[in-house]
C-alpha cells in the first residue's frame, strides 16, 4: 500500500470504504506528519488535531454499521483560514481578525462535512486573500514543499503547500484572480477555480463580490472532481450563487479525448508577456500529448492578457477596497503593506470606472460564445516556476498582466494541471478551461493528459528535522519617481475616500497611483446606452 501520505482520496476512499483503513488511522498518521514537517512549511495556522480524530472516529463508525456516505467519508481535509469555522478561530491571516471566532460553519464546510470529511485545520493565506505572502502578519508565511526557500504563490499559500506537503488530500482554497491555480502551480498540484455560482460562498471573508469562487486543491483530477462534487450546489445564502443540475464529475475521468475540440491560446504566453522557457516548452509537449491522444487541436485567439486583467484589478480592488473601508480608515496601521499596496488603490478608483469595467465585462462574456461553440476547452500555460520570496512581490499585480485573471474575468472552470518540472526540480503547470459549467469536459481532458504522463508519480521529498531555510522578504515597492501631480490626484483621493494615511501609508497609496489611473484609462467608454454590467440585479430565492 502506498504510505499514508501519498494516498490519494481515490486510493484512501477505496481503502476506507473496504474497512482495510481507518479513518483514525489516516488521520493520526496525517497528524504525525504535519507535527514533524511544517515546522519548515508553515502550512498550518490552526490545527484542530482532536476535533479531527473525534470526527474520524464517528466516521469510522457509520461505515462500518453500513452509512457510507461517499468517496469523502472519513477523508481528512484542510481548510484556507478565510472558511468559517463555528467555535474555531478565523483569522484571515490578518491581525484584524487575529481572534475572530465565527458562530456557523461555512457552507462550503457544511458540505464537506455532510460527505463525512474530516477537519485536519486552517491553513496559511495572504493577508484577507489578497495580494503575495506577508512577513508582517502574526504567523510566518507558507513555503514551496518542493524548495522552502521559494514561494507558494497568491493567496491560498497554505492550501498548496499542505496538498504538496503530505498533509492532506485536499485543502479548500479560493480564487480571485487566480489563487487556487497559481499556488496549484508553483506546487505541482491540481487546483480548480469552478464555474462563477457553482460552488456557494457564504461564511467566506469576501475579497471581490465579482470574481471570489471557493475551489479544491488536489493531487490528482479525479481527486478534484471528487472534492468538486461534495461543494457543488445551490447556497441560498449567497447571492451569486446559481440553481443547475450536478453531474457525476468523477465520470469524466477515465474517457478518452478522440475528437475532442482543444483551443490552444498561444498568444497569451508568446506576445503577451514572456513566460519561463522551460515552461513555453512544457505547453508544447503537452500540446503534443493532446494530439496524440486524438484531440482536434487548434490554435485561437481572445483579447490581449492586459484588457482581462485591468477589467478584473478595476473591478476587484474596487469591491475589496469596500469590503474593508470601515477598518482602512480606523486602523490601517494594523493591516501588513501587501496587502495595503493592493488595497489601497482601490479608492484611486471612481464609480464610472467601476461601472464601464462592468460593462466591458459583458462584452467579454458575450464575445465567448463564439469561442465556446468551437472550441470544447481552451488551453494556456500557467504561472511560471515559484520564485524565491526575494522577488515575488505584490507590486507585481499592477505591473504586469495576469494569465489566470482571464478566466476569471470568462467566468468559466479553469484547472491548473502539472506538466512537467524544471531543471532546478520545480514544478510547472498549465491552464484549461471551459465554457460555464464545463467542468466535465475540463476534466476529461485534465485526467486523459494527467494519465498519459508521469508527473504525479513525483513527490517532494522532505526530511524531518530539517531546519528552516531563512528566506528574505520581497520589497514592497520599486522605487520609481512619481510625477507631483500624479501624488496630489491619488492622496485628494484618498481624503475624499474618508483615509488619513501617515507618510509610510501615502507612499504606498501613491507608489499604486500611476498603474491604477493607467488601468482605469485603458477600459473602455464607447458603449451602447443599451450595455448592462455584467452584475445585472437578479431576485434573491425565497
Amino acid at each position: 500500500m502506498t504510505e499514508l501520505h501519498h494516498l490519494t482520496i481515490t486510493q484512501a476512499a477505496e481503502l476506507l470504504r473496504s474497512r482495510r483503513l481507518s479513518s483514525v488511522e489516516y488521520v493520526g498518521a496525517l497528524l504525525a506528519r504535519i507535527e514533524a514537517l511544517d515546522p519548515q512549511i508553515n502550512a498550518f495556522i490552526t490545527l484542530t488535531g482532536e476535533l479531527a480524530l473525534e470526527q474520524a472516529r464517528r466516521a469510522d463508525a457509520e461505515i462500518a454499521a453500513a452509512r457510507y456516505r461517499g468517496p469523502m467519508h472519513g477523508i481528512p481535509i484542510a481548510l484556507k483560514d478565510i472558511y468559517h469555522t463555528a467555535g474555531i478561530r478565523t483569522t484571515g491571516y490578518s491581525k484584524v481578525y487575529a481572534n475572530h471566532v465565527p458562530a456557523h460553519n461555512a457552507s462550503t464546510l457544511e458540505r464537506l462535512y455532510d460527505a463525512g470529511a474530516v477537519l485536519l485545520g486552517k491553513v496559511a493565506t495572504a493577508e484577507l486573500a489578497h495580494g503575495a505572502a506577508s512577513f508582517e502578519a502574526p504567523w510566518p508565511p507558507a513555503r514551496n514543499p518542493w524548495n522552502p526557500a521559494h514561494a507558494t504563490g497568491v493567496s491560498s499559500s497554505g492550501s498548496g503547500a499542505a496538498v504538496a506537503a503530505g498533509f492532506a488530500p485536499m485543502a479548500m482554497g479560493s480564487d480571485t484572480g487566480g489563487s487556487v491555480r497559481i499556488p496549484a502551480a508553483m506546487c505541482g498540484t491540481v487546483g480548480l477555480k469552478p464555474t462563477t455560482g457553482l460552488v456557494g460562498r457564504s461564511g467566506v471573508i469576501p475579497n471581490s463580490y465579482s470574481f471570489d469562487h471557493c475551489g479544491p486543491l488536489t493531487w490528482t483530477v479525479e481527486d478534484n472532481a471528487i472534492a468538486l462534487a461534495a461543494i457543488a450546489g445551490y447556497d441560498p445564502h449567497d447571492a451569486g450563487s446559481i440553481r443547475v443540475e450536478i453531474p457525476d464529475y468523477r465520470s469524466a475521468c477515465g474517457g478518452d479525448i478522440r475528437g475532442m475540440r482543444v483551443g490552444v491560446v498561444r498568444h497569451f504566453w508568446e506576445e503577451d508577456f514572456k513566460i519561463d522557457p522551460e515552461l513555453a516548452q512544457a505547453m508544447d509537449a503537452a500540446i503534443d500529448v493532446m494530439r496524440r491522444l486524438g484531440a482536434r487541436v487548434e490554435d485561437v485567439r481572445m483579447r490581449p492578457c492586459q484588457e482581462y486583467t485591468d477589467m478584473k484589478m478595476v473591478i476587484a480592488e474596487t469591491e475589496i477596497f469596500c469590503v474593508h473601508h470601515q477598518e482602512l480608515i480606523e486602523r490601517p496601521r494594523d493591516f501588513g503593506r501587501n496587502f495595503l499596496v493592493q488595497t489601497l488603490a482601490g479608492c484611486l478608483f471612481q464609480s464610472a470606472d467601476y461601472v464601464e469595467a462592468q460593462r466591458s465585462r459583458r462584452l467579454v462574456l458575450r464575445e465567448m460564445e463564439d469561442i465556446y461553440r468551437n472550441h470544447e476547452v481552451l488551453v494556456t500555460a500557467s504561472s511560471s516556476p515559484a520564485p524565491s520570496f526575494e522577488f515575488f512581490s505584490t507590486f507585481n499585480a499592477w505591473i504586469k498582466p495576469n494569465i489566470q485573471t482571464v478566466f476569471s474575468v470568462t467566468g468559466g472552470p479553469a484547472l491548473a494541471v502539472c506538466s512537467g518540472f524544471t531543471r532546478a526540480g520545480l514544478p510547472l503547470s498549465m491552464q484549461i478551461a471551459g465554457r460555464p459549467f464545463g467542468e466535465l469536459e475540463v476534466f476529461r481532458v485534465a485526467h486523459a493528459y494527467e494519465q498519459a504522463t508521469a508527473w504525479r508519480q513525483r513527490r517532494p521529498d522532505l526530511i524531518a528535522g530539517t531546519p528552516r531555510v531563512p528566506v528574505t522578504p520581497p520589497p514592497v515597492l520599486s522605487g520609481a519617481s512619481v510625477d507631483p501631480s500624479v501624488r496630489e490626484r491619488a492622496l485628494s483621493m484618498a481624503r475624499s475616500a474618508g483615509l488619513n494615511l501617515d507618510d509610510e501609508l501615502a507612499a504606498l497609496l501613491v507608489a499604486m497611483a500611476p498603474y491604477a489611473f493607467a488601468m482605469a484609462a485603458r477600459i473602455r467608454r464607447d458603449h451602447r446606452h443599451a450595455d448592462e454590467p455584467a452584475n445585472v440585479f437578479a431576485f434573491p430565492s425565497a
